[in-house]
């Protein structure tokens, strides 16, 4: 037999029997038969090929070899118990960091940012990393704990817990409407300037037949993937947008940008939190995630 076959269990067994200093103790610390604990230790030492107690029927003694042996099998016992203790404490405890991925822009610098800011208020011994890269990240390659993710998934073996649907709108500015007019209908949108992000074609259903859906083909002189500069351009005048409502909800409050359509909406866009299963979850992620359930249900109240 190599040593490649010896069993740690074996090794357990020898170093109990040595620290207990009989058979009979040892099996009632282990819950198990005398003969059984014989049996492991005399398999240990014909793997080793070195005897390691020396017993008669009255007593027991560890030899040299023995001796030495379990000095060192107790320090490392004594580590490995030690680094279960850790961890298990590490992940009850509610300190330590957590990596998070979002889109940029409104949702990631003022929504999830001030999550994330109220979250180690509320916490001090948890750091958060708050990573704005708008490429689709994997997880595990790119080592993010959390992901917010807008728009429809693919099975991707990840848990999912939707937290709202952003409602979409067309928009435009009092002064673009009263130099262009507004579109009768999505189609119209052709003969418009249209303020783009990075999506060309815009699709539409009717308000009252939902069944009734447009596809249009649109163009314009401004195109960039950021929100905020898309909002700029047109309070400016300088096109048709189509954005989320809560990017822009005080400039509608105020006039400053108007509906396009009244018959004719966009898709919302659904927003999820990602994450991986994971039945042992650290408890600093359980509470981060049970934090931004809460906190996006008063966000919608």
């Amino acid at each position: 037999m190599s040593k490649r076959e010896i069993n740690l269990a074996d090794i357990k067994a020898f170093t109990v029997i040595a620290e207990q200093g009989s058979f009979t103790k040892a099996a009632e610390v282990l819950d198990c038969s005398r003969s059984h604990l014989s049996k492991q230790l005399t398999q240990l030492e014909a793997c080793l090929g070195v005897t390691l107690i020396t017993r008669t029927t009255r007593a027991q003694r560890m030899t040299e070899q023995g001796e030495a042996f379990f000095n060192r099998c107790r320090g490392a016992f004594d580590d490995i118990e030690q680094a279960i203790e850790i961890a298990v404490d590490n992940a009850q405890r509610l300190q330590g960091s957590i990596k998070v991925n979002c889109v940029g822009g409104y949702l990631g610098e003022e929504v999830v940012a001030r999550l994330v800011n109220e979250f180690i208020a509320k916490y001090p011994g948890i750091s958060v990393e708050l990573d704005f890269s708008s490429q689709r990240v994997d997880l595990l390659v790119d080592q993010f704990d959390l992901v917010f993710r807008m728009g429809e998934l693919e099975d991707s073996g990840l848990v999912a817990r939707k937290l709202m649907d952003i409602t979409n709108m067309t928009l435009a500015s009092p002064k673009y409407v009263d130099a262009r007019g507004l579109p009768g209908d999505p189609k119209a949108l052709k003969a418009h300037q249209c303020i783009t992000g990075s999506v060309n074609n815009w699709s539409f259903f009717h308000i009252a037949n939902r069944a009734q859906k447009l596809d249009v083909h649109i163009n314009g002189a401004f195109r960039c993937r950021n929100g905020r500069a898309m909002k700029q351009s047109a309070l400016m005048g300088n096109g048709i947008v189509r954005l989320p409502e809560l990017y822009c909800s005080d400039e509608l409050a105020r006039g400053e940008l108007v509906s396009v359509f009244d018959d004719w909406q966009v898709a919302d866009t659904p927003l999820y939190l990602l994450y991986h299963k994971d039945r042992y979850q650290p408890a600093l992620l359980k509470e981060f995630v049970g934090f931004t359930i809460d906190h996006f249900k008063e966000y919608l109240a």
